[in-house]
């Protein structure tokens, strides 16, 4: 299947990992960012639907509204 290049903005610290990973990782993750995307915007359930359950998860792992704004704040 041909492909096309999309631009996706990650933090800099991923972008720094990514980059610096192996050439055979960096491909075994690009293949499954696709089959990820393919699987989401596919699938009946809407992004917020996915999103609350995305945030559900991660309050259950201990992520509170202060630990987020530290993270997306770079503290």
């Amino acid at each position: 299947m041909p492909t096309t290049t999309i631009s996706i903005q990650v933090d800099e610290d991923l972008a720094r990992l990514y980059q610096s990973a192996p050439s055979d990782d960096q491909s075994k993750l690009r293949l499954l960012m696709n089959l990820w995307l393919r699987e989401l915007l596919a699938s009946s359930t809407s992004l917020n639907s996915l999103m609350d359950e995305i945030s559900d998860k991660a309050q259950a792992r201990g992520l509170t509204a202060a630990k987020l704004a530290k993270m997306l704040h770079g503290q």
